[in-house]
């Protein structure tokens, strides 16, 4: 009756062997390591950077325990401090031979101790946040309305090109805040301008005003509410993945960088402490300009290393390390550039989409006009030093928007879309709130919140054992092992643990205690009606099952709500809380029945359960009695119930 199938029981291993595996990494601690990340938008860390920090190394007879490359890093490993400084030094002279143009940044980090073989199955440790390993907490306030404001400032320059090639062309047309009022001679132009405008223009609302006294009218251009909306949350997308590009110079490992309500950003950088030098980084400005490629005889010998570059053009190079001879005039700079997207060409190959301004709009028209045939360099300006980010060829005259084409795969056009936006924020913001917490009160943070998880597991153990004997006992291994499962998933997902994190862990245990208490109780009370000890147990199971799941469904729904809608500390309670619910259904049912079956399930003749106190009521027959505890079925004279121990 209460026996597993042997598949449960090796799906219980299974599930075991897993929890333990990827829970590992997290008691092997950090170690001194030297990271490399890239200090500009168009430096690359790669195979080649890797093979030439490993052979640097190795010439300095420095011998990491570890070389790690990422999409966005690279890690050396080493086992202390002195050969951690050592190697930092010979990196830097190695990969940033001119000190005034770093194309690399190279940070002192920890990185983790995980064994190779436990990482080549990507088990690594969960992320400390914040508060439990100190670092620099930033605010930053967006001025999303300047964002509306300029994209209202590019917009006059479009609908008077627009009206112009209509041959709607408007007496005057000017900006007050966001609105756009366009003058025309009579009220039948404006109509027909009205006309053509809604359906070019669909995130624009054009209304006729009143015709004047001299017969002219008036029509006025609002942004709709949900337009006004969607330039704010691209502004900020914006911003975000500016700074995600700037803080990477930084090494931090996992940073924070997420929305909070409509206008801020939060930037939470654990492990760093150098508050100035983040002021730096992020403060730090990127600029974009668009000029034309040099192909004259001159500029092509230069381009080979055959000769000088020519008087009014200068020598650049692209993200291949290939020169580019330019010339020094500036068709547009990254201030016409309104955005930036992933389109595709005629034959569905990935492709670059671009918006200009009307200033770069009209200059690029006449350009481009000029020069059908030849390449267009776009390169990006940090630290005083310019890259090419791409020079594709003029194909035909073009005006505000265009395509850059060329063989390139999707990746390969989102990062160059991502690098064209990056030339300078979409919206201005400043810092209005900063905060650093130090290593040393981090360290207190784990301890204690690692305390309050382990004496919370002490005292629900205790009572459970001693409440409800071997069946207590039985509780007590399945919490552990949800403990376990929880820890296991956070480290598989990479999350991020913090302070509401570690609390969210307590409150799971006694989330989870709940169940196997739910199903004690019902065999207890199978008990007490007379049921034979192993009825009992598949009953109490059965029985309790429903109750289970309906509580931790609502309880999931609560955890679900907050995760979507909570930011930060909210947000990290409510992954712990969610994880939690669903490895406690887990333990407290599947596996915690595994346990009982195992123990129980091959005795035939099973007498009695040990599961504590069972609490008979008045006129208990012996038979019931015996069969829940083996006692003697003895009751008071008076009357009074008794306890009898099972």
């Amino acid at each position: 009756m209460n026996r597993y199938p042997l598949w449960k029981y090796l799906i219980i291993a299974a599930v075991f062997v897993w929890a333990t595996l990827y829970t590992l990494p997290n008691f092997f601690g950090e170690a001194p390591a030297v990271q490399v990340s890239s200090a500009k938008t168009v430096v690359k860390i790669t195979a080649e950077t890797e093979k030439t920090v490993a052979e640097a190394l190795k010439a300095a007879n420095l011998q990491p325990e570890l070389l790690l490359r990422d999409a966005n890093s690279l890690r050396a490993r080493f086992s202390d401090v002195e050969a951690q400084a050592k190697a930092s030094d010979i990196i830097k002279k190695t990969l940033n031979p001119d000190p005034s143009d770093e194309g690399y940044t190279v940070s002192l980090n920890l990185t983790p101790r995980t064994p190779k073989w436990l990482m080549d199955i990507h088990a690594l440790p969960m992320y400390l946040g914040l508060d439990l390993r100190g670092g620099i907490h930033l605010m930053m306030q967006v001025d999303v309305q300047a964002a509306v404001t300029q994209k209202a400032d590019a917009r006059v320059g479009e609908l008077r090109r627009f009206l112009r090639e209509k041959d709607l062309r408007p007496s005057s047309v000017s900006l007050k805040g966001t609105d756009i009022t366009l003058e025309f001679a009579d009220s039948t132009r404006a109509k027909a301008a009205a006309a053509a405008l809604k359906l070019q223009f669909q995130e624009q609302t054009f209304t006729l005003e009143p015709t004047a006294s001299d017969g002219s009218a008036v029509l006025l251009a609002s942004y709709t509410p949900e337009a006004i909306l969607k330039i704010q949350e691209n502004a900020l997308k914006q911003n975000i993945n500016t700074l995600h590009n700037r803080v990477n110079e930084l090494g931090v490992a996992e940073p924070v960088i997420q929305q909070q309500g409509l206008d801020r950003i939060v930037v939470q950088l654990a492990g760093v402490q150098d508050m100035a030098r983040v002021q730096q980084i992020i403060g730090r400005i990127a600029t974009l300009q668009t000029r034309m490629v040099d192909e004259s005889i001159e500029g092509r010998a230069a381009e080979f290393g055959q000769a000088s570059v020519p008087l009014g053009s200068e020598r650049f190079l692209d993200s291949d390390k290939r020169p580019v001879i330019v010339k020094r005039d500036v068709v547009f700079t990254g201030d016409n550039l309104t955005d930036a997207w992933v389109d595709q060409d005629n034959n569905g190959q990935p492709a670059v989409g671009v918006s200009l301004d009307s200033a770069g709009a009209a200059a690029f028209r006449q350009v481009t006009g000029e020069n059908i045939g030849k390449r267009m360099a776009i390169l990006l300006f940090e630290k005083g030093k310019g890259e090419v980010i791409t020079a594709p060829v003029i194909q035909a005259r073009l005006g505000d928007r265009f395509v850059i084409t060329g063989r390139m795969s999707t990746q390969e056009a989102a990062d160059t879309a991502l690098l064209l936006r990056a030339g300078s924020l979409a919206a201005p913001m400043e810092i209005i709130e900063e905060r650093t917490i130090g290593p040393s009160l981090g360290a207190q943070n784990v301890k204690a919140g690692f305390n309050s998880v382990l004496w919370g597991f002490v005292a629900v153990a205790a009572f459970m054992c001693i409440y409800y004997a071997v069946f207590g006992m039985f509780s007590a291994v399945a919490l552990a092992f949800n403990l376990l499962m929880l820890v296991a998933a956070l480290s598989m997902m990479q999350a991020t643990l913090t302070l509401p994190g570690m609390a969210a862990m307590a409150l799971v245990l006694g989330m989870a205690i709940d169940a196997n208490v739910l199903v004690n109780e019902r065999i207890r009370e199978e008990l007490r009606e007379g049921a034979s000890p192993q009825k009992a147990i598949t009953a109490g199971y059965e029985n309790a099952w429903a109750t289970i799941f309906d509580s931790n469904v609502t309880s999931f729904i609560a955890g679900a709500a907050l995760l979507a809608f909570g930011t930060g500390p909210v947000r990290g309670f409510a992954v712990v809380h969610c994880l939690g619910i669903l490895t406690s259904i887990f333990s407290s049912v599947f596996f915690s029945r595994g346990l009982v079956n195992w123990w129980y399930g091959g005795k035939k003749k099973l007498q009695s359960l040990a599961i504590g106190t069972v609490w008979r009521p008045e006129g208990a027959d012996k038979k019931s009695a015996a069969a829940d505890g083996g006692d003697d079925g003895h009751i008071d004279t008076d009357g009074t119930p008794s306890l009898h121990k099972a």
